[in-house]
């Protein structure tokens, strides 16, 4: 249920055991003890011998109701999973199944057709994810191609064959090649058409996005941690997201934009996944099925971006699910390695290589070097909080100013950053491709620009260092615009060439002081420092800073190289990188969106501490319904107000014993159904006591409610026969006395989560991490005393975090508040106003120049609307994060957008709550 005014409860039936110490009351006023856990699957377990005493015709009826059930919450949108429930329905058809062939068996019908169906249901995990996996290494292995070719085309083209890229037309020359022609002999001309070929790519992609799949942009990483761990986004991996991603993806690239394609190959592996996995009706039909195989291909996408199958698996279970067990952990690898063999078959840069950027070392490294590698470290972790932060600041300020503009966003973006980094060597090619350069070392290998040469030192490192500041701009105002965009690569791009320049600073010291006691283990006439190492350690920093992983990091970077002896070397420097973003807050770029966005989602990363009861976030003022007494027009006006996703059932309104608990969904379809059926007057009177035999049993301890709620007393007849309050029944044919009453029974959930108003609130969000409930009730002694929800703990949380903010920087605020010259306008308002004044300039020459043919004020004006609140929580502090007003978090029960608007851009406020 969702109490009136107040953030909701999920819209089914909640279904778990209870977890209270308390002693609910029945409608008979006898004292019952709640069910276990135990008890609770050991009735999925012991369906059978309750399916013996039902008909095949109510088995069948049961079957139906909830089938169309659940094909009605498919439907719905930002909607959370009740993973007890979906698991024991699991639990009810397996056993249903062995029942099934049990009785072949005795028969002596179950010939070799029923073997062969049962052994591909047995196998057909392993096909699902062996089809995903081929998917996934295709679609990696022709984005790569495109991509390399878009990156590319902007330089020149091969006058031999046009659809080949540099490398492939200059195959196996070190510097180019007279085939390779650069499109004109004039540079300015070169550079022109290199911001033409930008501004175009970033416009289609943006434009692709927009029009037919908006949530093909950005990463997709947060969401999909979000929808593992059981939060509904209907259309977000659905076909059209697939499609546009794998389109614009290649053209956001290729327009040089400071974003990579590592975050968003998790995204199309995902939507690949779910996508093939719904032909199948095992997986369509079962959440927690398609988790594994969600996880399982988020795995593949790690896969095939960094070439590491085994890192894939780790960075699954370490970054996105919440839920891994041994058997997802064997999906996710046979997955990864199907994947993975599949664009290695593939070869798409023809070396026998899966990513462009993947290197060997065959040099050692020495102790003195540890210095230098914790200076990377300590930078990784400055990295990733300044980013961080920044970039926040940056989507508030695109979320309340910039909506209406996201074409014209992406396009100006791409062109700033083709104005800006073409004339940095670093810069100008692609991210995968510099990072190829600047790991190499520079003895048998290509010697671009000058990277090797001693008398371009300086330069060099000039020319590093600026692109690496350029870069971390880019980067921050760049990530969370309206294209296909990630922050794996851009980030390792960012440590290689600061990375690259500490190299080269440490050669050039030890080549000016060779007989230094601190260069003693450097040996006479071999090179000493490889740069091309630190240039490594620095991408594993940054990676590991701006995401806040390590074990996987280490893995993905050991495979990359293949070099046992710098696995000491990268766990060095990504556990300082560690320790120094532990200093800055938890969590990484993925969890600060999680929590930007507002989705309902308890990180298991961090450790609380309240001390308070969950009393002191639960809601108190409850909806809820009496088993006997409300009529039909009470129920459906009830239903008409979009506050309630659900509710607790009630013994009556004065005593609130608790009786069980029935969502939203389920009481909607009861009524439909039964209005379906035959003529009901509003006046009927609905019941919602379970029957005598419910009641008997539940005073013995003994759980005999069905795993979706439906009271197995009542699962013989039709639920809207018409019943007395004595527990008799009648079929509609019977006397006319008994017609304005309706029997809604078979629908309560009469083991809800419950828990005591005293249990420790940390231990209640443990219960929705471990088991997934929707909601969880409050009840003392049987009596109900209120409902908690993630939301409701999220907002706790934040309330918490938020005073502890306000108590340790009041000072600081009073006096930057003092400093404030204009109190009324804030910084982003400044800045928006500029933005409008030099894009009215700009409109204005265009006009001009064009003879008023080109008219760019009329898309400028579009009307705006702004979020209310969007930017709200940003601080001063280097450790605050920018996050969404507590009664901004979703419910997991709201609407889907009829627009398809962004997912970034949607007005949560609008949602009732």
């Amino acid at each position: 249920m969702i109490p009136r005014g107040g953030p909701g409860a999920m819209n089914s039936q909640s279904r778990s055991t209870s977890f209270s110490t308390s002693v609910p009351q029945i409608p008979n006023q006898r004292a019952a003890r709640r069910p276990s856990v135990s008890s609770r699957f050991s009735y999925a377990v012991s369906i059978a011998e309750q399916g013996e005493a039902q008909t095949a015709q109510g088995v069948a009826a049961q079957h139906q109701i909830e089938e169309e059930i659940a094909q009605i919450k498919r439907y719905e949108d930002f909607t959370t999973i009740d993973w007890v429930q979906d698991a024991a329905r699991e639990q009810l058809r397996r056993k249903a199944r062995r029942k099934r062939n049990a009785g072949l068996w005795d028969a002596g019908r179950f010939d070799w057709r029923h073997r062969i169906r049962e052994s591909y249901d047995a196998a057909q995990g392993w096909i699902v994810v062996t089809i995903i996996g081929a998917a996934i290494g295709l679609n990696a292995a022709f984005l790569n191609i495109i991509t390399e070719w878009l990156s590319d085309i902007k330089l020149g083209h091969c006058k031999t064959a046009f659809y080949l890229n540099e490398n492939f037309c200059c195959w196996g020359e070190d510097n180019g090649c007279d085939d390779w022609q650069k499109w004109t002999g004039l540079s300015p001309i070169n550079y022109f058409i290199y911001i033409l070929f930008a501004i175009l790519f970033a416009c289609t992609s943006a434009t692709l996005v927009k029009s037919y799949a908006p949530y093909a942009a950005g990463s997709g990483i947060s969401e999909i941690k979000c929808i593992i761990a059981g939060f509904i986004m209907k259309g977000f991996l659905g076909f059209w997201t697939l499609i546009i991603k794998s389109l614009a993806l290649p053209l956001a690239i290729g327009s040089g934009l400071s974003v990579g394609k590592e975050g968003p190959s998790v995204h199309y592996a995902v939507c690949t996944g779910n996508v093939i996995s719904r032909l199948f009706a095992k997986y369509r039909r079962n959440a927690s099925k398609t988790r594994e195989i969600l996880s399982a291909c988020a795995a593949a996408g790690v896969a095939v971006a960094f070439g590491s199958p085994i890192g894939g698996v780790l960075f699954s279970l370490e970054e996105m699910s919440s839920y891994f067990p041994l058997k997802t952990m064997w999906r996710s690898y046979f997955c990864a390695l199907v994947a993975t063999a599949v664009l290695s078959a593939m070869n798409p840069f023809r070396t026998g290589q899966l990513v462009m950027f993947q290197v060997h070392y065959d040099r050692s490294w020495h102790f003195f070097e540890i210095l230098f590698f914790i200076l990377l470290g300590i930078c990784g972790g400055l990295y990733g909080a300044f980013v961080m932060k920044w970039n926040l600041r940056v989507q508030a300020f695109r979320k309340k100013y910039l909506t209406n503009y996201a074409i014209l966003e992406a396009t100006l973006l791409a062109a700033a950053t083709a104005i800006v980094c073409y004339p940095n060597s670093f810069l100008r090619i692609e991210m995968t491709e510099s990072m190829e350069i600047l790991f190499l070392e520079c003895e048998g290998a290509e010697d671009y620009q000058g990277l090797c040469d001693k008398d371009h030192r300086f330069r060099n490192v000039v020319s590093l260092l600026l692109a690496t500041v350029l870069r971390i701009f880019f980067v921050i105002i760049s990530y969370g615009c309206k294209v296909p965009a990630g922050i794996f690569v851009p980030s390792m791009a960012i440590g290689a060439s600061f990375g690259r320049s500490v190299g080269i600073i440490v050669q050039a010291l030890h080549e000016a002081n060779p007989q230094s006691p601190f260069f003693a283990a450097c040996l006479p006439d071999v090179p000493c420092i490889t740069p091309g190492t630190y240039a490594f350690l620095g991408a594993a920093a940054a990676l590991s800073g701006i995401m806040h992983i390590t074990v996987s990091v280490v893995v993905i970077m050991f495979e990359l190289t293949g070099a046992l002896t710098y696995i000491l070397p990268t766990m060095i420097v990504v556990g300082v990188t560690k320790a120094v973003s532990e200093l800055f807050g938890k969590g990484g770029i993925a969890d600060r969106m999680i929590w930007f966005s507002g989705f309902p989602f308890l990180d298991n990363k961090e450790e609380h501490n309240f001390g308070v009861p969950v009393s002191h976030a639960m809601i108190k003022d409850v909806t809820s319904i009496p088993t006997n007494g409300m009529t039909l027009q009470q129920i459906e006006a009830l239903l008409a107000e979009d506050n309630y996703q659900g509710f607790p059932i009630v013994e009556d309104e004065h005593s609130k014993i608790l009786v069980g608990y029935i969502g939203r969904t389920e009481l909607r379809y009861a009524v439909d159904r039964a209005k379906r059926e035959r003529t009901l007057s509003p006046q009927a009177k609905c019941t919602f006591a379970p029957p005598p035999s419910s009641v008997n049993a539940s005073t013995t301890g003994v759980d005999i409610t069905t795993p979706l709620g439906i009271t197995p007393g009542l699962a013989r007849m039709d639920s809207f026969n018409t019943i007395n309050f004595a527990g008799s029944s009648s079929t509609p044919a019977a006397t006319s006395s008994f017609s304005n009453f309706i029997n809604f029974s078979r629908y309560v959930d009469t083991t809800p989560v419950s828990a005591h108003p005293r249990l420790p609130l940390e231990t209640v969000m443990e219960l929705f991490r471990k088991i997934g409930p929707r909601v969880i009730l409050i009840e003392y002694h049987g009596k109900l005393m209120g409902l908690v929800t993630v939301k409701d703990c999220l907002k706790y949380q934040f309330k918490v975090e938020a005073m502890e903010e306000v108590a340790d920087g009041h000072g600081a605020e009073q006096q930057q508040h003092q400093q404030q010259p204009q109190p009324g306008v804030s910084n982003d308002e400044r800045l928006w106003e500029l933005m409008q004044r030099v894009a009215g300039w700009v409109s204005n020459k265009v006009s001009l120049a064009s003879g008023g043919r080109i008219r760019l004020r009329d898309s400028l004006d579009l009307p705006r609307e702004p979020l209310i609140g969007a930017g709200a929580g940003m601080g001063g502090g280097s450790n605050s994060t920018v996050r969404r007003r507590d009664d901004q978090i979703l419910d997991g029960t709201e609407d889907e957008d009829e627009d398809g608007v962004e997912l970034e851009s949607q007005d949560w406020e609008r949602y009732p709550r």
